[in-house]
């Protein structure tokens, strides 16, 4: 099987700079202009503008759904 060497390096983004890009997206800038723009995707778009507008954090921890959460403490507890 080939590696695709056309694939970008996984990159990271601070808080800040997620919700710089979440702020220019609510203040009524085209999500397809912050992507171009800034060399994002759609889906890390999409992605830290619903949590962000859910629980306000981009901590994962943070963004779980309480099934998840009860799920790793029976996981923690079983061990």
């Amino acid at each position: 099987m080939a590696i695709d060497s056309s694939r970008r390096a996984k990159r990271s983004f601070t808080n800040e700079f997620k919700k710089q890009m979440v702020m220019l997206y609510q203040n009524g800038k085209k999500r397809a202009d912050i992507v171009a723009e800034y060399d994002l995707t759609k889906s890390a778009l999409d992605n830290w503008i619903m949590q962000y507008q859910t629980t306000g954090s981009f901590i994962a921890k943070d963004n779980r759904r309480t099934e998840d959460n009860e799920l790793i403490a029976l996981r923690k507890e079983n061990k």
